[in-house]
């Protein structure tokens, strides 16, 4: 009989008094719903600081000039700045690897899998924009009706983790999936409606980097380090382009291999091969080329992965755990003002996202499904349908950075309402989400409950 494979707790690695330490820390970042724990904290604090003693200082250390000058040349950004539109490219970056592999090798490879979440994105992107300028129709905050259509993978995801079996391995595949289709459509809302005043040198320079970045690439340059430095080029040269900066994340995300380099057969006979470093006598253990054998093992086993593999996995903990709070601590922090709440941009956000979102998912997911065009997962009815649909209207990272490109232009004060209609919204979006699973039976409804 065959043995059972050593998992990782099971190899008899040494173990050292700091990892009772950072185990915990490990085991914690890796479950996806803490990202929406944290970012909730974050949250959390930046408003309490916006309504403290300290939003003075706070705003004027937001606000704070932070310069590069090389010759004639000068990039000067304020440190909310430098947060939106510099560590966001990253984050867009892990956006852009995220729809490639969910195209590539996800759920939305088979356009039969893919028509639901696809179907659903579109209405829930449709609806709430429409929502939203029939309510701001002729008016300054008609600019913002990209905001309430964006939905918010990390909270969506921790929301579903506290709802447990409640929510089936059909539905959550389909919300993950759709929130993957969203960013896209967001994407392509920055890259269109709120980029402006097109500088044609640097975009030609931006597509010259693109063009350096695939030759590398075909060229089998597997190093990092020449594409960090042409990603820097090209972020920089599409951010004074005019298009918004975090579009270079996006597609150099992209362009990223999905193919490994070496497979795992080839990878054992290397290994094979180079095992003398452990095995054998005392005097193979420290011949003087056992360096370069180590080096040569890692260099195999990092290219048993395809480098959009090797850079979601290293790059989503330091997105989630850290570029994103800080998003948020730059950019939550709302003065809260009752008056404010009843402001006609905070009224037609929060609308968009409480009753555009769950409206149009539910509408075309029911219409592709009546056509013939898609099904729903295994144990999926309808109320479970609008039950996502709901937890679809947290908008929040996505909705909080579109409203700054929409609304800043027009001062702080519509600005703070849109950030208000935003945190309103997505709040009462989770609440009412949450509530509507937790009402149906066990979870489920039939599928067939409507015609």
């Amino acid at each position: 009989m065959a043995q059972a494979r050593p998992t990782r707790n099971s190899l008899p690695l040494p173990k050292e008094p700091v990892h009772r330490i950072t185990a915990p820390i490990l085991r914690f970042i890796h479950v996806q719903s803490a990202s929406g724990v944290v970012l909730l904290l974050a949250t959390i604090a930046a408003l309490v600081v916006a309504n403290g003693a300290a939003a003075e200082a706070v705003h004027h250390l937001w606000t704070t000039p932070i310069g590069i000058s090389i010759g004639d040349f000068s990039l000067n950004l304020s440190l909310e700045h430098w947060v939106n539109d510099g560590l966001m490219a990253i984050f867009f970056f892990v956006v852009g690897l995220e729809v490639k592999r969910e195209i590539v090798l996800g759920e939305l490879r088979q356009l039969r899998k893919a028509a639901l979440p696809i179907a659903a994105a579109l209405g829930g992107m449709l609806a709430p924009a429409l929502i939203y300028l029939a309510l701001q129709r002729g008016e300054p905050g008609e600019r913002g009706w990209g905001i309430p259509m964006a939905t918010d993978i990390a909270f969506v995801v921790g929301c579903m983790a506290v709802l447990g079996n409640r929510v089936p391995h059909g539905l959550r595949v389909m919300l993950l999936s759709l929130a993957i289709v969203d960013d896209i459509g967001a994407i392509l809302v920055i890259a269109v409606a709120y980029s402006s005043n097109l500088h044609t040198d640097w975009l030609l320079a931006a597509v010259v980097g693109l063009i350096l970045v695939h030759l590398a690439a075909r060229a089998g340059v597997r190093s990092f380090a020449p594409y960090v430095v042409l990603g820097a080029f090209v972020w920089l040269a599409v951010h004074e382009s005019g298009i918004h900066a975090t579009i270079a994340g996006v597609v150099l995300g992209l362009m990223t291999p999905a193919r490994s380099y070496i497979n795992r057969g080839l990878f054992g006979e290397i290994l094979d091969r180079l095992g003398d470093v452990w095995q054998g006598d005392d005097d193979a253990s420290h011949a003087p080329d056992n360096a370069e054998k180590v080096r040569r093992i890692q260099w195999a086993a990092r290219e048993t992965l395809s480098p959009l593999e090797y850079l979601e996995s290293t790059l989503h903990p330091w997105v989630a755990f850290l570029i994103m709070p800080i998003f948020a601590l730059a950019n939550a922090g709302v003065a809260f003002e009752l008056g404010r709440l009843a402001d006609p941009v905070a009224i037609a956000v929060a609308v968009g996202l409480l009753v555009g979102k769950p409206l149009g998912v539910f509408a075309f997911c029911y219409a592709s499904v009546r056509m013939k065009i898609a099904a729903l997962p295994a144990g999926v009815g309808w109320g479970m349908i609008a039950a996502g649909g709901c937890l679809s209207g947290i908008g929040f990272t996505m909705a909080l950075f579109i409203a700054n490109l929409a609304l800043a232009p027009l001062g702080d004060e519509v600005l703070s309402a849109g950030k208000i209609g935003v945190l309103c919204g997505s709040a009462a979006a989770a609440i009412i989400g949450m509530g509507m699973f937790l009402a149906l039976p066990n979870g489920r409804r039939r599928a067939d409950a409507l015609p």
